[in-house]
């Protein structure tokens, strides 16, 4: 009788063998597509990962973090839209899956940010609110999380900057603006660059930083570092070409 069971059972355990196995070729598809910054390419084998495992954390939080670069570079407001919508569904989900994991915190982070540069001024300021809340849960979740440091830069740059209509709208909303200076910004992107050297939007940012904070001395050795610095993602090839466009500028 067991025998019989046994046998039975083989084309189930076959199936799932399979499907693990495929789950796996389809990850290290997602992850060759990357290195060779194809990322549309790769945020496609991901989400073939999630119609198999639509719980996969890992998946889901590259599906949202690629979905929002391709947002990003979209030109047409409503495609644009899409896409981060489209990144915000992947983020609630893998927080659904693992509400501690440090990258999905991270993710939502960065899909709100987002989301809150091509909104009005009060869903902006709202949406702020809301980010430094995930980047500071990535970071609890990893003490050493580089591009959370880089991303609460990018939030007290975006705040230090914001218009008079922004700060009436944090007025009202939230009583004043939350603290945010280019200060923050600099100390935040210096802490990314000790932890994570080689992510170049990094360099790039802390440069325009020391810039704004009349140190151009420090974004120009900053920007210098840059051309050293290899190209990880699609992007990386662009802002070094901005880096190095800024750098004459300053010279």
């Amino acid at each position: 009788m067991f025998k019989n069971i046994f046998f039975l059972l083989i084309p189930v355990l076959t199936a799932f063998s399979l499907q693990a196995q495929t789950v796996e070729d389809l990850q290290a598809e997602a992850q060759a597509l990357e290195k060779q910054m194809n990322e549309a390419g790769a945020l496609q084998k991901y989400k073939e990962v999630l119609k198999i495992q639509p719980a996969n954390v890992p998946a889901l939080v590259q599906s949202s973090l690629l979905a929002v670069k391709e947002g990003f570079r979209q030109k047409d407001k409503e495609a644009k839209q899409t896409l981060y919508n489209e990144a915000k569904a992947y983020a609630e989900q893998a927080l659904q899956a693992d509400a501690s994991n440090a990258q999905a915190n991270f993710a939502m982070a960065v899909v709100l940010g987002r989301i809150g540069l091509i909104s009005p001024a009060k869903e902006k300021v709202a949406a702020a609110k809301e980010v430094k809340k995930y980047a500071d849960l990535a970071l609890r979740f990893n003490p050493d999380y580089g591009e959370a440091y880089h991303l609460l830069g990018k939030w007290n740059f975006e705040l230090a900057n914001m218009s008079s209509l922004e700060r009436t709208a944090a007025k009202v909303l939230f009583g004043g603006v939350p603290p945010g200076t280019i200060q923050d910004a600099i100390a935040n992107y210096e802490k990314c660059r000790k932890l994570k050297p080689g992510y170049i939007i990094n360099y790039y940012d802390l440069a325009i930083a020391y810039h704004q904070d009349n140190k151009d001395t420090e974004a120009m050795e900053i920007l210098k570092k840059v051309n050293g610095v290899r190209p990880v993602f699609q992007d990386d090839v662009q802002t070094k070409a901005e880096a190095k466009k800024m750098l004459e500028g300053l010279q």
